[in-house]
């Protein structure tokens, strides 16, 4: 009996032997993904949620971070405010890295919680434009630009096609934009434009989700403005464009946000939105080694989210992007709190902080001419200011222009005003240069 008994102990010892290599491995990285593959911002939610899970995928796929692998875990929204609060508080406790709200409506009720929580959020290209400003907005990231310098590279743009920002004066710019806080933003930099530039600014709102624009568009024809601005999201843009066709509203006099300007807001008006143009953050196509990585290592394998076909798109780069630069801003707080190791939020909080992705990193990672580099700090949490137009020719976007760079004496005196307005509302003590090693 006691031989018996020594053997079954032997065997529980060395079973728990064998298990313990498995409970010494580096915990996995979780990152929350808020998507919303369901509704009328399907089309342009889904790419943009496949690009991101891909992008993990293919980082697990060579090694993880360090050696760190990632899971991930979708919950979808709807792009409903409320369904990404209810999803953010069900991720937040399983040590999510950081949080891609996917909408500017839950980025403001985020907004707030966040801080509590110690867990970053990034809003590449959308969001609160005066986020911006680090000292004030600590874990709000909108990384590559915002609102405000989308609406002044436009102006930029059409200032050049004029031959000169004195040659906007007297003429009538017109924004349509999705009636939410997302559509509202750019107002009150395109407000502080008109004032310099001389030109009559008109604000034509429409309702979510957009599918009714014909009351808009009748306000159009009847203005007659120089140019539109197209500040939309999902089923709006392709509407927008269909409804301006029916109205004969010059579709090279268009102009939309980066938002505005992907597969699924035309491919549905087809050579009928010939003209039409829009601003990049980002390349397309299947050319990036990045991309032929995703392809070579997940779609090759089976293991793609979405269609084949749909890798490369706007949209589904836009996807990697923020993925990467995510897992960018782990590797980097690695670098300070400990190769192989799990980072906490705010630990990648320092990271997105700290990045610094020249040039060479970037042809590194394989986005060599997918977007411009990146450094942000602990006063400038956006890191870069740059896009372009490109051109929807009637059947791929083309004719890309060259790089325009919001201008900073217009954004810095806004952003600074909008911070210390929201800092003196929620009582927040701004931090300095010297509190950013904290």
């Amino acid at each position: 009996m006691k031989l018996k008994s020594l053997a079954l102990a032997v065997a529980a010892i060395s079973a728990l032997a064998g298990t313990a290599p498995a409970f010494a491995q580096a915990k996995e990285q979780f990152f929350p993904l808020l998507v919303y593959r369901t509704g009328p911002y399907a089309p342009n939610g889904t790419p943009w949620a496949n690009g991101k899970q891909d992008y993990i995928k293919l980082i697990n796929a060579t090694g993880g971070i360090n050696g760190v692998k990632i899971s991930y875990e979708e919950c979808e929204t709807g792009y409903a405010t409320d369904k990404g609060v209810e999803c953010y508080e069900r991720l937040k406790n399983k040590d999510a890295t950081l949080f891609d709200p996917q909408a500017t409506g839950i980025t403001f009720a985020l907004t707030d919680k966040a801080p509590v929580d110690k867990i970053p959020l990034i809003t590449l290209g959308y969001g609160l434009s005066a986020s911006q400003d680090g000292s004030v907005f600590k874990w709000n990231f909108p990384l590559m630009g915002s609102y405000w310098t989308a609406a002044d590279i436009l102006i930029q743009h059409i200032a050049k096609k004029e031959g000169g920002a004195d040659k906007l004066k007297g003429k009538k710019i017109t924004l349509v934009y999705h009636d939410s806080p997302f559509g509202k933003e750019p107002i009150p930099l395109l407000q502080e434009r008109a004032k310099m530039n001389g030109f009559e600014l008109s604000l034509i709102p429409v309702a979510a989700p957009g599918i009714e624009q014909k009351s808009a568009w009748l306000q159009v024809r009847q203005q007659r403005p120089d140019y539109v601005l197209l500040w939309g999201w999902g089923v709006m843009n392709s509407t927008a464009l269909k409804e301006a066709v029916a109205t004969g509203y010059p579709r090279e006099k268009m102009y939309g946000v980066w938002w505005a300007g992907a597969e699924p807001d035309v491919k549905d008006v087809g050579a009928s939105a010939k003209g039409y143009n829009a601003l990049a953050l980002n390349t397309s196509g299947t050319q990036p080694k990045v991309i032929q990585d995703i392809l070579k290592n997940v779609h090759d394998k089976n293991q793609g989210t979405g269609p084949r076909d749909e890798v490369g798109s706007v949209l589904y780069t836009r996807g990697l992007i923020i993925q990467m630069l995510g897992v960018e801003a782990v590797r980097r707080a690695q670098e300070r709190f400990g190769k192989g190791k799990v980072m906490t939020g705010e630990q990648v909080r320092w990271g997105l902080e700290n990045l610094a992705l020249d040039q060479k990193k970037l042809d590194s990672l394989g986005f060599s001419g997918v977007l411009r580099p990146i450094s942000t700090s602990c006063q400038d949490h956006m890191g870069s200011t740059w896009a372009r137009v490109h051109t929807w020719d009637g059947a791929k976007w083309g004719g890309m222009s060259d790089w325009y760079q919001a201008d900073e004496q217009i954004i810095k005196p806004m952003v600074k005003q909008a911070g210390d307005k929201y800092a003196g509302e929620k009582k927040l003590t701004k931090r300095e240069a010297s509190d950013c090693a904290a």
